[in-house]
């Protein structure tokens, strides 16, 4: 009991012409098993392809003459949709958290906010930190730039500087990224029993 496949009867939303669509006169075939057929008029490799109940799918139209090969274009694509699914999850995404500072930030908010940015390091994300001037507080860059330096001093041990401090407009900006490892070596030694 052979299956005999409708010709034509599969929806692409690729630009891949198979069966009737296949303009060329002559083609190299290619088998089901990838052995090269050699050269054949477009009628006899649709003949070959329908025989076995698959599809003619033109591979390199550009060739010359242009290369088809037999196979089921349906479970073909089907393949091919779950690999650029696999692809897609196992693809990380680097998200990026952003922390404000003020430039005459308080011991106990500096604190706080350095945990929070501790935590974002923590989950893998980078750490844009964002110092806020208001006002005459503009004459003075400096006193964010020393927050900034101290807050990448107190985090060397788990973030390098990604993007030095810079000054857009009324905001300093310096970006934080993860140290890969950092965290599990600090974890270790708390687990580590003294002595």
């Amino acid at each position: 009991m052979s299956r005999k496949k409708e010709v034509g009867t599969i929806a692409r939303s690729d630009d891949t012409r198979i069966n009737g669509d296949i303009t060329a006169t002559t083609c190299r075939l290619i088998g089901v098993d990838g052995s090269q057929l050699g050269l054949f008029g477009i009628r006899d490799a649709q003949r070959v392809a329908d025989e076995q109940g698959l599809d003619l799918v033109e591979i390199a139209p550009n060739a010359e003459p242009p290369v088809c090969r037999v196979m089921d274009y349906g479970k073909f694509k089907y393949q091919q949709a779950i690999k650029a699914k696999q692809a897609r999850k196992n693809q990380s995404r680097v998200e990026v958290k952003e922390m404000k500072f003020r430039p005459k930030i308080d011991k106990g908010d500096y604190e706080t906010k350095k945990g929070h940015v501790l935590r974002f390091l923590k989950k893998g994300a980078r750490v844009k930190v964002t110092i806020m001037f208001r006002g005459r507080e503009m004459a003075h860059p400096e006193q964010g730039l020393n927050v900034l330096d101290r807050l990448a001093e107190d985090l060397k041990p788990y973030a390098t500087v990604d993007s030095a401090p810079k000054l857009e407009g009324r905001n300093m900006l310096m970006v934080l990224a993860p140290i890969k490892g950092a965290f599990d070596k600090v974890e270790a030694e708390d687990a580590a029993p003294e002595k």
